[in-house]
C-alpha cells in the first residue's frame, strides 16, 4: 500500500544531514497516532531498555530502509496499526541508547487505518490513549521530549 506523505525527500535528507553533522550514531522514527481523539502511547516492558518509560511507537531505521518506511514498519510491529498518511514532521529529540550511542528520534504525526491495537509484549507491556490535559498523563513516566512532541501535535488542526 502506498503511504501519502506531506514530507518530501529533500526535507528528510536535510534532517538526516543535520543529524550526521551533530554526531548522531543511530536514527529512530517515532509516530504520533491519534486514536479515538487521544494519542496512543506505549509503555516499555520492565525487562527492556528504559523499562517503564511511556513513549511514542518508535524504532530504529534498518539498513536499506528510509526514515518513512521505518516509521510505517515500526508502527505495524509495535501496535498492529497500518500507517496510511504522514501528516507532519513534529520535531526530534536526542537520547543515549543502551550501548551508549547518540540517538536522534524524528517524530511524525501519522494517520492509520482503523484496527485493533495489539502490542508485542516483549517490547511493551501496555498502551494508553491520552491527551496531555488528562489527569493520568501527568502521573506517567513520559520524557520531556515526548511531552513536547505531543503538545506540538495537539496544535495541528487537521485532526
Amino acid at each position: 500500500m502506498d503511504i501519502k506523505s506531506n514530507i518530501d525527500n529533500i526535507t528528510i535528507q536535510k534532517l538526516l544531514d543535520r543529524a550526521l553533522k551533530d554526531g548522531i550514531q543511530k536514527i529512530v522514527a517515532g509516530a504520533v497516532i491519534k486514536y479515538n481523539n487521544k494519542f496512543l502511547l506505549v509503555e516499555r516492558a520492565p525487562c527492556d531498555f528504559l523499562g517503564g518509560l511511556v513513549t511514542l511507537p518508535s524504532g530504529s531505521v534498518g539498513v536499506g530502509e528510509n526514515l518513512l518506511q521505518a516509521l510505517a514498519r515500526e508502527v505495524k510491529e509495535e501496535t498492529n496499526l497500518v500507517v496510511t498518511a504522514i501528516i507532519a514532521y513534529l520535531g526530534s529529540f536526542d537520547y543515549s541508547s543502551s550501548s551508549g550511542k547518540k540517538v536522534r528520534q524524528f517524530n511524525f504525526l501519522v494517520e492509520t487505518q482503523s484496527g485493533d491495537i495489539k502490542l508485542d509484549l516483549n517490547e511493551h507491556c501496555r498502551y494508553y490513549l491520552l491527551i496531555p490535559s488528562d489527569k493520568e498523563f501527568s502521573k506517567l513516566n513520559i520524557s520531556d521530549g515526548t511531552k513536547t512532541i505531543l503538545l506540538k501535535a495537539q496544535q495541528i488542526k487537521k485532526f
